[in-house]
């Protein structure tokens, strides 16, 4: 059956420049493909999914780092449907509240990285990044230091993409013709703990925070070198500094643990959620805020003026919920590193074989660097044809992540597929 591969990190040959242009905008893609360029998925079940011609693919990505329960979930889908049907939504604002957002925030609660944990929702990864940070400051602010807004993150790194999170991201290519980002952002480089200390120690009193992700996902997936994390919480410490750490992409079971800041033995202050917290069913994120954080916001003259329309949607509540007990239920946590030690073991001989750069990853979380020839984007293109979606990010890195309700053949299949396509197949 034959593919249209997609040019959406590609060139756009084929684009009429006298045509209308097609309207869907889509996201990280070239404005000038053609229409006929892009994959068009219609429907998922468990770890595959199918496009518009009758073609299943591996999805060996979790859709975007997010489908840890695997597609087609009736569980999910029914919890869904029975809340639109009892409350289709209604807003968190001032005075009002809705029973899904206080059940899953309890429950969140009762997961969390850190004791006595609040938790503020957002629709998505880029928000809660955005929370996070305005938090930091606010509670530095009104505790009587609001000359603590310096937040220090890494390059590389990923957090998203509106202003605040887009300004965090050390990806230059992300920040490139947008205009000034936000300000008072130091970047260090991702493994350098003396960077950090050089930042706190030359500007005493001014760090809000530092943001971290567990294992860097978008921006290459890099696993922290051992002690690396902790270290950040002792600097944090040390100067008063809160530890954000951004697990969009690595909470809810990625790792082998609910957060990776508990598989790596680390407390932080607030934490980024999103993705796998509803396994993709609806969109949703937020923030975990520790006491140090949340505590000064109970001050009675202090309104926290911030949040989104659809904050704590009932709907997406309930995908949450449904979604966190089939995690649960199936343990599907425990099978990170079953799928990670098999994909590694794969990848690894594929290493031997055909020359990879580098493998590298932590539970169920993988990247590869290829060799010199074709790039990631064109050996993406080819193992499409081979059934399995990957995702290049750059020029050279192919990231695998696939949910963690895949078979363990399909998980080989994720390898002999990278085979063939860097034989040309």
């Amino acid at each position: 059956m034959h593919i249209t591969p997609s040019r959406t990190g590609g060139s756009a040959a084929g684009t009429d420049p006298t045509t209308a242009p097609y309207p869907l905008l889509h996201p990280f893609a070239r404005p000038a493909a053609a229409q006929d360029s892009f994959i068009r998925i219609v429907s998922g079940r468990g770890a595959h999914v199918v496009d518009d011609s009758g073609r299943r693919y591996v999805d060996a990505l979790a859709g975007l780092w997010y489908c840890a329960a695997g597609h087609g979930r009736t569980e999910i889908i029914e919890a869904v449907t029975a809340q639109l049907r009892t409350l289709d939504a209604f807003h968190l604002f001032e005075r009002f509240s809705n029973p899904p957002a206080e059940a899953l925030a309890e429950r969140l609660a009762e997961l969390a990285p850190m004791p006595a944990a609040r938790v503020f929702l957002t629709c998505g990864g880029s928000e809660a990044v955005d929370t996070a940070m305005k938090i930091a400051r606010l509670a530095h602010a009104v505790t009587g230091e609001p000359e603590r807004t310096i937040i220090i993150s890494r390059s590389p790194s990923y957090h998203g993409v509106t202003y605040g999170g887009m300004s965090l991201t050390g990806l230059p290519a992300n920040q490139a013709g947008f205009g000034p980002g936000v300000g008072n952002i130091v970047h260090v480089g991702k493994d350098d703990l003396d960077a950090v200390a050089d930042v706190m120690a030359s500007k005493p009193g001014r760090v809000a925070a530092v943001i971290a992700e567990p294992v860097i996902g978008a921006g290459g997936v890099y696993p922290p070198r051992p002690g690396y994390l902790t270290g950040l919480r002792d600097l944090c410490d040390a100067h008063g500094a809160f530890l954000i750490m951004d697990e969009v992409i690595t909470g809810f079971g990625r790792l082998g643990g609910w957060f990776g800041a508990q598989h790596f033995g680390v407390r932080p202050d607030l934490v980024t959620f999103a993705k796998a917290a509803t396994s993709g069913y609806q969109p949703l994120g937020g923030v975990l805020i520790g006491p140090a954080a949340h505590e000064p916001l109970r001050r009675p003259d202090v309104v926290l003026r911030h949040g989104g329309t659809y904050s704590g949607h009932p709907a997406a509540c309930a995908a949450a919920l449904a979604n966190i007990a089939v995690l649960e239920t199936e343990d599907l946590p425990g099978r990170a590193s079953v799928i990670g030690e098999r994909l590694e073991g794969g990848l690894r001989a594929v290493a031997s074989t055909h020359g990879l750069s580098d493998v590298r990853g932590h539970g169920a979380m993988w990247a590869v660097d290829l060799p010199d020839g074709p790039t990631a984007t064109e050996i993406r293109d080819r193992m499409l044809a081979h059934g399995v979606i990957v995702r290049p990010l750059g020029t050279s890195t192919l990231a695998f992540c696939p949910p963690l309700v895949i078979d363990l053949a399909d998980v080989d299949l994720l390898s002999a597929a990278l085979a063939a396509a860097l034989s040309g197949q």
